[in-house]
């Protein structure tokens, strides 16, 4: 209670500090900390997520692949461009016209003499064949008891029973039988040409090239119902016999003459080049081209040279020696091969990734293999690669 006559008290002073410390401000300031708090748990989960789930590295063992030979040859000379061809080939066609009934090669079939390519439908011939034998047989017999009959005769005729004319007529029938029987067996002989006509033979060991024509087909040895008869079945070359044909300015084939070294490099393999020797030079010029033909013998065999490959010829020069680098090889040891069927691949280390890489593979020889495609040397291949490996994967190169 104020007394009386006392002064009122001043309230003025009395009021709440809202930015005092352990009011207001205080209870908001622990947002900024919970924030900063979270953050810091997310970047710890985030980084622990990263390192979970980062890419996993493979630990392989690798080896090169080897090249071997290549390279060009710097000795001058007259060159050519020409194609390679076969010096044996033939487009092998049928004796007799008909219907294809069997086939039996294919691109690349290898085949020897005499073997039967294919065969045309032959029950015509083949009837024919029975008949003429049938004949024969039907002929031997009359021979036989005509053969009795004179036999018989000539008895009766030394006993004056029969008649001199009787007997002249029982061997007359004996030589007419004999002449019919020698008649026939010619028959025989000439169908059994007729049916060996049927049967498509190779007319030299070779190599099958390309079909001409398929089973069912018309086949006939020349054309005669336009577009539907097949003239030729097959074609086929013997690729042992393969050459380089050439054009030679005829100003300069003065200097190229038989016996004479070259070097051949093909179009497919510039980085390779084989010994050759000129074979022939045709004694006539193409007098549009002003071109002389040159025939020029491959000394150095190899399975990649094909048929109407493109090629350089340069012809050494008179007194020289030309020299053909060798053909240039690439092998990989053995287990880094993986076949699949007749399909074959390989695992290569590009930087820390392996690729899988189809390869065209040759024979394999003291534990390496000859790559034929695919692989052009000193790349490093995956030796054993495992199972679970996949196309891109990151791996780690380990000793072997």
């Amino acid at each position: 209670m104020v007394p009386t006559g006392s002064p009122p008290p001043d309230l003025s002073g009395l009021r709440i500090e809202r930015d005092a410390p352990g009011g207001g401000a205080a209870r908001g300031g622990g947002a900024p900390r919970l924030l900063l708090l979270a953050i810091a748990i997310v970047l710890v989960a985030g980084a622990l997520a990263a390192f979970l789930l980062r890419p996993s590295t493979t630990a392989v063992v690798v080896a090169r692949a080897e090249a071997t030979g290549g390279g060009g040859v710097t000795a001058a000379g007259i060159t050519a461009n020409g194609y390679v061809v076969a010096r044996t080939k033939a487009s092998v066609s049928a004796k007799v016209s008909g219907r294809m009934e069997y086939l039996g090669v294919h691109e690349g079939s290898v085949v020897r003499r005499g073997e039967i390519l294919a065969r045309i439908e032959s029950a015509d011939q083949q009837a024919a064949l029975r008949s003429a034998r049938a004949g024969v047989g039907e002929t031997e017999a009359q021979l036989e008891q005509a053969r009795r009959d004179l036999e018989r005769a000539a008895a009766l005729e030394r006993q004056k029973v029969l008649s001199t004319s009787e007997a002249e007529n029982a061997r007359t029938r004996v030589q007419v039988l004999e002449a019919q029987l020698e008649a026939m067996r010619a028959q025989v002989q000439q169908s059994e040409v007729n049916l060996e006509n049927t049967r498509v033979r190779a007319p030299f060991d070779g190599t099958v090239l390309r079909k001409d024509a398929e089973v069912g087909e018309i086949v006939a040895p020349a054309s005669a119902g336009g577009g539907l008869t097949r003239t030729a079945i097959v074609t086929m070359a013997d690729l042992g016999t393969l050459e380089v044909e050439v054009d030679v300015n005829e100003a300069y084939i003065a200097r190229v003459h038989n016996g004479q070294a070259a070097r051949i490099t093909l179009d497919a393999y510039a980085d390779t080049s084989f010994a050759g020797r000129v074979r022939q030079v045709v004694p006539t010029a193409d007098r549009q081209k002003a071109t002389v033909q040159v025939k020029v013998s491959i000394l150095d065999r190899d399975p990649r040279i094909l048929p109407e490959m493109g090629a350089k010829v340069v012809f050494a020069r008179e007194g020289e020696a030309i020299s053909a680098s060798a053909p240039r090889r690439v092998y990989i040891p053995a287990p880094a091969l993986v076949r699949e069927g007749e399909k074959a691949s390989v695992w290569v280390v590009a930087g820390d990734r392996a690729q899988r890489r189809a390869v065209e593979a040759g024979p394999e020889d003291n534990g390496r293999v000859e790559i034929r495609g695919g692989l052009e040397g000193g790349e490093s291949v995956v030796l054993r690669p495992p199972p679970t490996l996949k196309d891109g994967a990151r791996v780690r190169v380990t000793a072997s």
